[in-house]
């Protein structure tokens, strides 16, 4: 499954560069015009991301709210999700699936109570940089060892996991596929893998490599690969 990505900072769709928030790429002004590309391309599920949020520092919630009312779109919601009023929010505005990243990480009780409340709809997200699971909008790295992270996750009734490799992340470099790898193997969880993809043969080997889902972001934005193509169409 391929799912495009659309990342929200100050209301317009971005790309970050392994998680630099200092320096991003504005590709359009009009997220909801972005939305409707990807709709038109056939994608039938979307990954938005609310950067602010995952900061802290403000958040886009009227955009994502709009992109969840005008569409039809199978729409995860990740960025700033640290509670469960705000999974019951967001769930009960439409969304198909939350993901929850530095709540799963610092928070296991919270992500375990969201978890079960909501079987499958629930997504907890590993960010990974330099073998580190990243929190607060990847600003800071958590000492729990992955392995740990993804064993207790295992136990849990989620929609799966999103491994998003940092270093890699807007850099169109290729995938981790070590990392991937060694992920599949730790949990039974169905994995969506970010981070490099920058050609369809990305794609494939993500997928030999074991995951369920690619999310692409700047491959698509760039020109290097389109939706349509990605999709198979």
């Amino acid at each position: 499954m391929v799912i495009p990505a659309i990342d929200l900072f100050g209301g317009r769709c971005v790309r970050l560069v392994k998680g630099d928030y200092e320096h991003p790429t504005v590709y359009s002004e009009n997220p909801l015009e972005v939305v409707v590309e990807f709709e038109q391309a056939g994608a039938e599920h979307l990954h938005v991301v609310d950067l602010d949020a995952a900061r802290g520092t403000a958040n886009n919630q009227t955009v994502i709210s709009s992109i969840l009312l005008r569409h039809k779109v199978k729409v995860q919601v990740a960025g700033g999700i640290r509670s469960s009023e705000a999974v019951d929010a967001w769930l009960g505005a439409g969304a198909h699936a939350v993901v929850m990243g530095t709540a799963a990480v610092r928070d296991p009780r919270l992500l375990e109570r969201c978890a079960r409340q909501h079987p499958g709809q629930v997504l907890a997200a590993l960010d990974v940089r330099d073998e580190k699971a990243a929190v607060s909008g990847w600003t800071e790295t958590d000492p729990v060892m992955i392995g740990a992270l993804l064993a207790r996750w295992d136990k849990l009734p989620l929609a799966g996991v999103i491994l998003t490799c940092i270093d890699r992340d807007g850099t169109l470099s290729g995938p981790d596929l070590e990392t991937l790898r060694k992920v599949r193997g730790m949990t039974s969880l169905q994995v969506q893998y970010s981070g490099g993809i920058s050609s369809l043969d990305d794609i494939a080997r993500v997928g030999a490599a074991g995951a369920h889902a690619v999310i692409l972001g700047k491959a698509l934005y760039e020109g290097r690969i389109t939706l349509e193509q990605a999709l198979g169409r």
